[in-house]
Order: structure tokens, then sequence, then C-alpha cells
């Protein structure tokens, strides 16, 4: 067999292959697959209308079990939209539009794995103590000091994303002198300070799209790979960001056929966790890439 280009012959032989278990919710976890999570935006502003459910418990219903119907084994919850130069939301806000998701949930779709995508500690416990099973964090704690402190009291899984800055004015921020090294530097003292504050389920995700330009995107990308040295399970979330539409010249709307391709090369990779608006073509993505390497 010919590897993939950029991929090793190894890889078609792993998923999390240093580290393949969750703690969550008591229950020992252990995927050996790629996983999807589903996305589920509870804001009114998110950049694909889609994925919009806003307050209407009847709108998280259906995407819910569409989700999860369609093959997701996580839900990602948001109630702040993080898109370049996104409006701040306030801390009350952000609560009452994630934590009647999160319970409504946990009460109507009892086994599902709820994620949820906040940078804020206190958002993170409320969520965590309505149900929700991991905190999915755009800023990685650096954001609000206290939530590593929290994720480690509640000792759920904790997804750390690198991002700089903030929503806001992340975009000014994408100089770098070796962005993979400095990435790659910035996760390894992550990790360090994370297991020193005794969290022991850990997710990394590179932040496509936050801090970085359309190129350093797609360099990433082609470069996921090194991220195995971190022998920490990778999550990819390029689901029609405008890294795909701006090459395409499409709109979000668009771009799910650019999303499908690169999701695909993303698994070659060695992503273990596809972050998606659409989990049926997704599903069907990685129907086909199970097939090539099972």
């Amino acid at each position: 067999m010919f590897p993939l280009p950029g991929k090793s012959s190894k890889t078609e032989d792993k998923s999390f292959p240093q580290k393949n278990t969750l703690q969550i919710d008591g229950r020992l976890i252990c995927w050996d697959k790629p996983q999807l999570m589903g996305i589920v935006n509870l804001t009114p502003d998110s950049f694909f209308e889609g994925s919009r459910a806003g307050k209407s418990l009847d709108r998280v219903t259906e995407l819910v079990a569409s989700h999860i119907s369609n093959g997701a084994s996580i839900l990602d919850l948001g109630g702040y939209s993080s898109r370049p130069g996104s409006a701040e939301v306030g801390l009350q806000e952000e609560i009452d539009r994630v934590i009647p998701a999160v319970k409504w949930i946990a009460s109507n779709f009892s086994g599902s794995l709820i994620s949820v995508d906040t940078f804020r500690s206190k958002v993170a416990e409320e969520a965590i103590l309505a149900g929700a099973h991991m905190i999915n964090d755009i800023s990685a704690g650096d954001l609000d000091e206290e939530m590593i402190p929290t994720v480690a009291k509640l000792q759920v899984p904790y997804i750390a994303m690198h991002m700089r800055g903030n929503p806001q004015n992340m975009q000014e921020k994408t100089k770098y002198s070796d962005i993979l090294g400095e990435i790659l530097y910035y996760f390894a003292e992550k990790l360090e300070q994370l297991r020193k504050f005794g969290i022991k389920d850990v997710i990394i995700d590179p932040g496509f799209g936050f801090a970085k330009t359309l190129e350093q995107n797609y360099f990433l990308l082609r470069n996921l790979q090194r991220f195995e040295t971190l022998s920490l399970p990778l999550l990819v979330g390029i689901s029609r960001k405008s890294m795909i539409s701006k090459v395409l010249k499409v709109n979000a709307n668009e771009a799910l056929n650019g999303t499908t391709a690169l999701n695909m090369f993303a698994l070659c990779q060695g992503a273990n966790i596809l972050r998606v608006h659409d989990v049926k073509e997704a599903n069907e993505t990685l129907k086909l890439y199970n097939t090539l390497y099972p």
C-alpha cells in the first residue's frame, strides 16, 4: 500500500495511539477510531446560520437529534460566538443561553456526551453541574485564570485550544517566527501546567482560524502529524471556516464540499476528533477513511 502524501505508513494502523481512553461521568470511554463532534450554537450570530439554535429548545432538539442519528458521539454547545470580530457577550447572557440547553439535552438525550464551548470558569462549572461532561476552551485557560483550577476541581476532560488574544482582536496577532514550533511549545508548557493541577484527560486543538492567516492555517494542516509528539488526542475544527471559503470564493453556506475534502485530509494526518456542523457528511467521510485504513 502506498501511503498518502504526508502520511506515514504507520498512521493507518492507529487512532489515539498513545491515549485512547477518557474518564467521563464515572465511565471509562474508549475511542479506538476517530470521533465526530456535532456543533450546536446557542447564539444568534455564529458565522454559519445552519448551526444556530439560539434559545429555542425546539431548535436545539432538532439539531441534537440530527447530530446523534447521523453519528456524532459528542455534542458541542456554545453560547458565545468566537468568530473573528464577534460581539462581546456578558457572563449572565452566556449562562442563560447555555445552561437550559445543557439541562434539556441531559434530560432528553441521556447517554449523549455534552461538551460546552466556553472560556469562562463560571459557565464551565455551572454547565458541568447541569449535566455536561467536558469543557472546550478556545483560550486553554488564558482568558480566565480560574478556568484551569475549576476544571481540575470538576475532574472532567478538557479541550485546550491555541489562540492569541481574544475573538475581538485575535486576527491582529498572527506574527510568528516559527508558527509550528511556537504552538508545540505552547502546548508543552500548557500540558505541564494542566498536569500540575491534576487534570488527567486533555485533548488539544491547534485552533484553525484563531490568530492565524490563511497561509498559516494550511501550513498547520499540512503538518498535523507533528502534534503526535504530544501523545494526546487531536481535535480539528475547520468546518465551513473562511480558510475554505476564501480559497473557493464561496460563502459559509457553500463550503460543505471543501470541508469534506479537508476533513479527509485531516483524518489522514492524524486527527482524532472532527468538530463539524454537518455530521452526516462527516460520518460518510469517516466511513470511507475507516475503509481505507481499517
